[in-house]
């Protein structure tokens, strides 16, 4: 199963639900849970942080679904 379905689905939540989240259209998010179109790293972020999980993580570099600890340098 797609990772971004599977962590959408596991917060009972809907694509229009994270597309809202996103500021994007229930289409544009659908692309990306299909793998039509890339995710712009900015999307990236967002959903790793709101998922807290790693970006890794959303693109099958790893299995490990635990955030990484946050950068002395992150400004968030």
């Amino acid at each position: 199963m797609n990772r971004l379905r599977e962590l959408r689905e596991d917060k009972d939540l809907y694509q229009k639900d994270i597309a809202k989240i996103l500021n994007m259209s229930q289409t544009g998010y659908s692309q990306y849970e299909t793998e039509t179109n890339d995710i712009p790293t900015d999307i990236l972020k967002k959903l790793a942080d709101y998922y807290n999980t790693s970006i890794d993580y959303l693109l099958y570099r790893t299995d490990k679904r635990e955030a990484y600890p946050k950068s002395i340098f992150n400004k968030d």
